[in-house]
């Protein structure tokens, strides 16, 4: 199943080259990296926050491939939040997130790189989330597969630049599905592990640190949840208890400085239409098969 797996990946890469690659130095980038050939990593902090530069610096020298680096400043960071809620359209909280990919497809833009590879899907597909260690995946997983976004796209659209997506590869994903889920979630060396024939796969052209690096979400290992502290200081009890007035449920003071933005970019929250659900932390619709809303980030699923 192991040399399946890197077969068929490495065909879903070979279908989806590009020039660039948001390289975290994690499991789902480094993986592509090693099977791209003259790639172009690209790795994006907020100042001297988050570990994926060195993990990233660590990949590129071990694989031998041209690396651009950059520390984006808080405040430049801050600026660019109304520009990613416009081309969104949303105030979901996940937006450090986005940002560390807005800010690595504008530094591919600004090295004139046009197509950019990420490693969307592959936590999906193979259990990488620790939220999936109690749930009957084999039920699951499928569900997710058929549901699948990312914020790249519309970023790469709005900067011009096209996204490649191995992991999102059709063919991939079928195989990926045939997976057996115990292959996918399993203990190694006393501790659960997502992505386990991921990490076993790819063991001997990758390093060992870079193999059984714990997963950690975008925000974290670029930094910008750093911003999440700066952010709800902005917003003064006495705004916050105001907002609670609102028709939207706010999770936090982050959570409503987002909503403030949107709503002087986009507009009003969009009703629901007549075949949709209504969202009831915004009021706005999503399909009967979703459990997530992309414009205010309710999730209605418990298991997240």
């Amino acid at each position: 199943m192991e040399e399946n797996l890197k077969k068929e990946l490495s065909k879903a890469v070979g279908e989806n080259l590009a020039e660039g690659l948001l390289l975290s130095g994690g499991l789902d980038s480094a993986i592509l990296a090693s099977l791209a050939p003259k790639i172009k990593g690209i790795t994006v902090t907020l100042e001297n926050s988050g570990e994926d530069r060195k993990y990233a610096e660590k990949v590129a020298k071990f694989i031998n491939i041209e690396w651009y680096r950059e520390r984006v400043e808080i405040e430049e960071a801050i600026k660019a939040i109304p520009k990613v809620i416009k081309i969104l359209k949303t105030f979901d909280p996940v937006i450090p997130n986005d940002l560390a990919i807005f800010f690595g497809l504008k530094m591919a833009k600004q090295q004139r790189i046009k197509t950019v590879m990420t490693g969307d899907g592959a936590d999906e597909l193979f259990a990488g989330y620790s939220y999936m260690h109690h749930l009957n995946l084999k039920e699951y997983l499928p569900a997710v597969a058929s549901l699948m976004h990312f914020s790249s796209n519309k970023l790469g659209k709005f900067l011009g630049i096209k996204i490649r997506q191995p992991y999102l590869n059709k063919k991939f994903i079928k195989f990926a599905l045939s997976v057996p889920p115990n292959l996918k979630l399993k203990r190694e060396k006393g501790e659960i592990w997502g992505k386990w024939i991921l990490r076993k796969a790819f063991e001997d052209p990758l390093p060992r640190e870079i193999i059984w690096r714990k997963k950690v979400p975008i925000e974290s290992g670029s930094g910008f949840s750093k911003l999440r502290e700066i952010l709800t200081s902005k917003i003064s009890d006495r705004e916050f208890e105001k907002a609670q007035r609102l028709p939207v449920r706010f999770r936090s003071e982050e959570h409503f400085y987002y909503y403030k933005i949107y709503r002087d970019v986009v507009g009003d929250v969009p009703p629901a239409k007549e075949n949709e659900k209504r969202c009831s932390g915004c009021g706005t619709g999503f399909l009967p098969q979703t459990s997530h809303c992309k414009v205010c980030g309710y999730c209605y699923d418990e298991r997240y």
